[in-house]
């Protein structure tokens, strides 16, 4: 028996060159394969993002329009309504529920995540990383939109980046 194993022994040993060959020509397949899919959801994430940039110039006119009904009516209905206090209120809701910086900083990710997916060495844990920050800012656009348009595109963006970040997992 043991003159079987170690002829079974040499024979592993022998073939060992060829499996590591073979081992190595599969993970580079399989990463190649994966950095093509990351890429396709990194310019899915941007589309998304290009078309939120759309939406929201579509929900400004509507939040316009909406707020203006809304302020005539307070004015039409209240005695001593202070006029200049409405207007800092209005232009306090405004602000918080402006998504520009939100969306520029998904642009920076983008632009990150492209640099990061051709780079040389480990990246696993920065791309995590960054869908995690992706999916911030995903979340803000959303709590914010008040737009039901903008609301959708910030969910694909959300299913999108999730998909994203079960395939990092697989990135050393």
């Amino acid at each position: 028996r043991l003159g079987d194993f170690a002829a079974d022994a040499e024979g592993l040993i022998g073939d060992l060159p060829a499996l590591l060959d073979a081992f190595d020509a599969a993970r580079a397949s399989e990463g190649a394969a994966l950095e093509t899919l990351l890429a396709g959801q990194i310019d899915r994430i941007e589309a998304l993002v290009g078309q939120a940039k759309d939406g929201a110039g579509d929900r400004e006119a509507a939040m316009a329009e909406t707020l203006k009904k809304n302020v005539a009516k307070l004015l039409d209905t209240r005695d001593g309504l202070d006029e200049t206090r409405l207007a800092q209120e209005l232009a306090l809701l405004v602000v918080k529920a402006d998504v520009t910086e939100e969306l520029d900083r998904l642009g920076a990710h983008i632009a990150a995540a492209r640099v990061l997916l051709v780079a040389e060495g480990p990246k696993g844990r920065k791309l995590d990383f960054l869908t995690q920050e992706f999916n911030r800012e995903a979340n803000t656009l959303c709590s914010k939109a008040g737009f039901a348009p903008l609301t959708a595109i910030g969910l694909d963006l959300k299913a999108v980046i999730d998909q994203m970040r079960e395939q990092v997992q697989n990135v050393e």
